[in-house]
Parts: structure tokens; C-alpha cells; sequence
């Protein structure tokens, strides 16, 4: 069994540059925030993971593990290792932390997500992320290129099953509203008009394809940490603390898949098949089934993959909330909504809450440990005692799923 002992966010909404702050800087100061968060010093600390996709292209900057040992003398000589899966970085590196804890290597990890994009033009930004895609081979024409790929989504649902833009306004809607609630979102201070999710090409333009501003998820600066510990190491971290055990969460299932980097050839071979994304479908089921869960209402809540709004889309029906083709049935009455049958995305999602790439994993872990914790503040789903997360890479080239719960 692995537990999570807590962890730390940053504020979404800075702009790293601007604040005169690289990598360095916010490694610091994730680690510092985090380890008093959680009231461990770095002595406490077996190994270091981070999760980072495009530092290389952003910053110039790899090789992320080494700034460990820049945070304090007690990391020097710590193993670390950086881990790449595009936008599922993060929950690799919890994969990779999971899997050394598992196999009694090491007692406790710190595993960090952390990326920085806000620092080079928008057009810079969509050509540094373009490297999840199969470069040189799809998508050339197109001038922001994710935008693009997920309007493909939208066009591909359409064909097999038909597809309504309000749809994928309500989801916008919903995940803006949510981020309100949260202290770090990045849009939490935004103003929307009674157009600004509506096909108006003025309050909300077209960026690519029936992709729209409202649709996308942030370009963001951002870290998240979260601490894991074995068994052996979360007793005692709970008896020093006066706490039972089972006060901790775990991380109870997993699921990690991989498809063709091609998004063609992913769709091609779903054709005729049920889902879109098998593999989603299988990453999903497969943390459930590690986790012993066996019904959709032993769920409690979901931070999912909203890089744009047809990825959730998609994700809805591949969560199990509708049959293939329906997932307009869980957006209009309102099961994704606070209060509803599962909500999606109480933090705000990417959307709402931001997207820095490779710490959207340890995010949406952190958001799962607040959740089930009852610590999430104003955006706390009543009773929330387990929680999925579903967290994409490229066009669902990979798939992690992970079910956190007491």
C-alpha cells in the first residue's frame, strides 16, 4: 500500500517571468512549501521524482531532479529521475514513486510536478507543445495544433453520434465556475458576459476548427508536490502526529495505458468499436478494478483531462456516466455538476484551474488527497470519499488513472 501524506500547490494564476522567478526558483519553493505543509524535513525524504514536460523547450532547462540537491545540503546524493509523458508527466512520476515504494526500495518520496510556458509568445507555447504530437507528420496545417486535434474529437463524435456545441459550453461554464471556488485557479478572477459561452465570435473566437477560446485549457505556470510514503513509514508519520493511520489516504488502483502517437491511427482503429479512446476506457477500468471498485457510485468525484472541453466530453462517457455517444445526457441534467452524480473537476479542472503540463498529474492527486481528506475549502465535494483521477498525454498516446480514497 502507498499513502499520501499530503502536499502543496502554487498560486496558478502567477506568471513566473514577470515575478522574475526560473526553474530554480519555483523548485524551491514547491519543495519548501511542500515539506512544511506537511511538517517533514528533507532528512525524511528517501527519493525525489518530477514530472516536467517541455522545460528542455520552455527554459532550455533539463534534468530537473538535480535541483534537489539546490534546495537543500540533505537532498545531496537522494536518487532522482525526471519523468516525460506530455501532459500525463506528472502521474507518471507518481507511477514511477508508487512502483519503487511497492517494491520496499524506499520508505518516502517527494514527487514534484512543475512546468513553465508563460515566458515566450503564444505561438511559441503551441510549437514547444507540438512535441506530443508525431512531428512532421500530422496536423501540419494547422496554426495552434492541440486546438486542432481536439476540434478533430469534436468532428469525430459528431460523425459517429452528432454533437451540439452547448454542450461543450456547459462544460465550459461548469469548470470556470468551479475554479471561482478554488484559491489557486488561474482563472478565478475572470469576468464572462451572457455571450462568452456562445458560438459569438467576438466574446469567444475561434481558434481552431469548432475549438473556441472558452473551450481551451490554460497556458500556466505552476507546481504541485505530493508526499508518499509506505506503510511502515505512514504509521509512523501518523503515530509522531497523534493521528490513526486510516486518517491517511492511499493510493488504492491504477491504470496506465499507451496507444499510437498518431491520432489518426488511434481513431481509425476504434471504428466501429464503442469507444473512441479504447485505451482510456481500459486505464479507467483498470485503476477501478486495483481498487476493488465495482459499481460507478462508489465514486465520489473526478479530476479529469479537460485540455479542451471535448476531451471531457469524451472522458464522460469512457468514466462510465453514459453509454457511448450520450455523454449530452450527464451535461444536461447535471450529474457532472457540484451536487450532481459525479462531479468533474470540483478544483476547476484545467480549464477553470490551469494547466501547467507536467504538474497536472500531482494536481489532480493533491485535489483527490484535499477531497477525501475534506480539506478541499470551498470547493469540497460532500462526502467525498474516493476520487479518480484521469489524466491524458498527447491524444490520449498515454493514459493514467489513479483512485485515491481512505
Amino acid at each position: 500500500m502507498v499513502y499520501i501524506l499530503g502536499g502543496w500547490q502554487s498560486d496558478f494564476s502567477k506568471n513566473w517571468a514577470r515575478e522574475q522567478m526560473d526553474f530554480a526558483d519555483a523548485f524551491a519553493e514547491v519543495v519548501g512549501q511542500g515539506l512544511a505543509a506537511v511538517d517533514l524535513e528533507p532528512k525524511d525524504i528517501d527519493t525525489g521524482h518530477v514530472g516536467n514536460f517541455v522545460g528542455d523547450l520552455f527554459a532550455g532547462q533539463g534534468l530537473l531532479g538535480g535541483f534537489f540537491g539546490l534546495v537543500h545540503p540533505d537532498f545531496d546524493g537522494m536518487p532522482t529521475s525526471r519523468h516525460e509523458a506530455a501532459c500525463a508527466s506528472g502521474s507518471v512520476a507518481i507511477l514511477a514513486a508508487t512502483a519503487e515504494i511497492e517494491a520496499g526500495r524506499y520508505d518516502t518520496t517527494c514527487v514534484i510536478g512543475l512546468e513553465m510556458m508563460r515566458n515566450v509568445s503564444g505561438q511559441q507555447a503551441a510549437q514547444n507543445l507540438g512535441a506530443a504530437a508525431w512531428a512532421g507528420h500530422e496536423f501540419q496545417d494547422a496554426t495552434y495544433l492541440w486546438p486542432k486535434a481536439f476540434s478533430d474529437l469534436g468532428e469525430e463524435y459528431d460523425r459517429r453520434w452528432g454533437l451540439k456545441y452547448e454542450h461543450l459550453m456547459r462544460i465550459a461554464e461548469i469548470n470556470f465556475a468551479n475554479g471561482k471556488k478554488n484559491p489557486n485557479a488561474q482563472t478565478r478572477a475572470w469576468a464572462f458576459n451572457d455571450k462568452s459561452f456562445t458560438d459569438d465570435d467576438e466574446a469567444n473566437p475561434v481558434v481552431e476548427g469548432m475549438i473556441r477560446k472558452n473551450d481551451c485549457g490554460q497556458v500556466t505556470d505552476g507546481s504541485a508536490v505530493v508526499f508518499l510514503a509506505s506503510e511502515k513509514a505512514a504509521r509512523a508519520y501518523a503515530d509522531k502526529r497523534g493521528l490513526p493511520l486510516e486518517s491517511l489516504p492511499q493510493i488504492k488502483g491504477w491504470g496506465h495505458r499507451s496507444a499510437p502517437i498518431s491520432y489518426d491511427r488511434k481513431v481509425r482503429a476504434s471504428a466501429g468499436e464503442p469507444y473512441v479512446f479504447p485505451q482510456v476506457k481500459r486505464a479507467i477500468d483498470e485503476a477501478r478494478a486495483r481498487a476493488g471498485i465495482d459499481d460507478l457510485s462508489q465514486v465520489h468525484a473526478v479530476e479529469t483531462h479537460d485540455c479542451f472541453t471535448t476531451t471531457e466530453y469524451m472522458a464522460i462517457e469512457h468514466l462510465g456516466l453514459t453509454a457511448p455517444g450520450e455523454a449530452w445526457k450527464a451535461v444536461e441534467d447535471g450529474s457532472i455538476e457540484m451536487g450532481g452524480r459525479l462531479p468533474i473537476n470540483p478544483s476547476g479542472g484545467l480549464i477553470g484551474g490551469g494547466h501547467p503540463v507536467g504538474a497536472t498529474g500531482v494536481r489532480m492527486t493533491l485535489d483527490a488527497y484535499k477531497q477525501v481528506t475534506g480539506t478541499a475549502g470551498d470547493y469540497q465535494v460532500e462526502g467525498a470519499r474516493t476520487v479518480q483521477t484521469l489524466n491524458i498525454g498527447g491524444s490520449t498516446t498515454t493514459t493514467v488513472s489513479l483512485v485515491v480514497g481512505l
